[in-house]
């Protein structure tokens, strides 16, 4: 038997009354009455969410939005504060072309966001999804939004059979004939708000979804194996050392990583390259003479295409800071931008010392 067609009328019902209250979302309520969402809340939101949970994002959100609660007020702050306040939020290119992207829209004539997919393009840092999620929720442009929730929802929808990632250009053509003309923006996140609380990747609610009648995948009982997903890789494993140099008085010897490739514009520990098998004499590395001991246990974290094991030795000097690195003191080193990998390692040298009093 012939499903009917999904409905976006529908998705748009449903999300008037289920929406979720998120810090940079207006309400659907207040949409209908005149209330415009705020571009510069909306991009900040989308860039944060990048490869980031809601949970995750919304505490980071608030503190920006706090600190920095205009476009123009993040254009000014210096990169190293942008950086310290990113910390631990992850994919740190991220937070460059933030900063970077605040600039250029400081810098256009009105110091406004533009309003156009291909407008918003042209600015740092902004691809194909976050111009379609901008341009569709704080413009109400129609726009094709496409993210890991919305991929969900329509590749159950449709039973989509081709594996991700070969499966998104067809999961966008789809995604396409379903966004309406009326309330783009709205049904967007209408379709997120679905992948995210009905349409889950495990156990999804499906007698609670507003197109349950339409869903492909649930008509042939398989709706929690889609979308299909091509197998995964390996994750080859890394190993490195890291210098915790401690100075009599607590401080703690930092240096800031290039601003290209992983973790680009950090801080870390000085150390050795991360590589396929452990250095031969990683104190070769050391950043300065001390009698450097073996922290106890290894440090280990998992990023998208490795997991990283590090070791840590610990040494007291009073040496001067060897050129590009520096003494943060004890009272500063939690607000250092150190990403969750360092934090992990400075608190097996120090323990205690990121934790902010």
């Amino acid at each position: 038997m012939a499903l009917p067609a999904p409905d976006s009328a529908a998705l748009l019902a449903w999300y008037d009354r289920h929406a979720r209250r998120l810090p940079w979302r207006v309400p659907p309520e207040d949409r209908a009455v005149g209330v415009l969402p705020d571009p510069y809340r909306i991009w900040l939101s989308e860039v944060m969410l990048q490869q980031t949970t809601v949970a995750a994002v919304k505490s980071y959100f608030e503190a920006f939005t706090a600190r920095w609660p205009r476009l123009e007020d993040l254009a000014a702050a210096s990169r190293d504060d942008v950086m310290k306040a990113w910390a631990g939020l992850g994919y740190y290119s991220r937070a460059r072309n933030l900063k970077a992207c605040a600039e250029a829209v400081a810098a256009l004539p009105g110091g406004r966001f533009p309003d156009t997919e291909e407008g918003l393009r042209a600015l740092p840092g902004i691809g194909a999804y976050t111009a379609a999620a901008v341009a569709a929720i704080a413009f109400d442009r129609r726009a094709v939004v496409v993210d890991g929730n919305v991929e969900r929802v329509i590749s159950r929808l449709h039973a989509v059979e081709t594996p991700l990632p070969a499966a998104k250009p067809e999961i966008r053509a789809l995604a396409d004939a379903l966004t309406p003309d009326e309330r783009p923006g709205d049904f967007a996140q209408a379709v997120m708000d679905l992948g995210a609380t009905i349409c889950t990747p495990k156990r999804p609610a499906c007698g609670l979804c507003p197109v349950q009648a339409s869903c492909a995948a649930r008509a042939m009982g398989l709706q929690e194996t889609f979308p299909r997903k091509a197998p995964k890789k390996d994750r080859p494993t890394r190993f490195g050392t890291v210098f915790a140099a401690v100075r009599p008085d607590g401080a703690l010897l930092l240096r800031r990583r290039g601003d290209k490739g992983l973790l680009g514009g950090m801080t870390e520990l000085p150390g050795t390259d991360w590589t396929e098998a452990p250095a031969a004499d990683p104190l070769a590395a050391a950043p300065l003479a001390a009698a450097w001991t073996p922290v106890s246990g290894l440090v280990e974290h998992t990023f998208t295409h490795f997991h990283l094991k590090l070791s840590v030795v610990r040494a007291t000097s009073d040496a001067p800071a060897p050129d590009g690195c520096w003494w943060s003191a004890p009272g500063d080193i939690a607000g250092e931008a150190l990403p969750t990998v360092m934090k992990k390692a400075v608190e097996a040298a120090i323990p205690g010392s990121t934790r902010r009093r």
